[in-house]
């Protein structure tokens, strides 16, 4: 569960910031001749949600990981139980 909360909890901020990019205009900022002085969107923010996105991931994968690692040495949900077995 803490998992997927902290996945929630990266996917809104991300949703946030990419709403805050696209306030300004819709458009991509691609010379044309047919938008003249149209309002665009910013590309830097997208390009650091694009990285965030794949941080994210990667940082999911390795929680799950670790989760498998904890299931095989101890085969109980328990938060408790876990940290009472593991705690030096």
């Amino acid at each position: 569960m803490k998992i997927i909360s902290m996945d929630v909890m990266s996917t809104g901020v991300i949703a946030y910031y990419v709403l805050i990019a696209s306030r300004e205009g819709l458009f991509t900022p691609i010379v044309s001749s047919f938008v003249k002085n149209g309002a665009y969107s910013d590309p830097v923010p997208q390009a650091i949600i694009l990285t965030a996105i794949v941080i994210g991931f990667s940082i999911q994968a390795l929680m799950l990981v670790g989760v498998m690692k904890l299931a095989r040495d101890n085969p109980t949900l328990e938060t408790n139980e876990i940290e009472k077995d593991n705690t030096p």
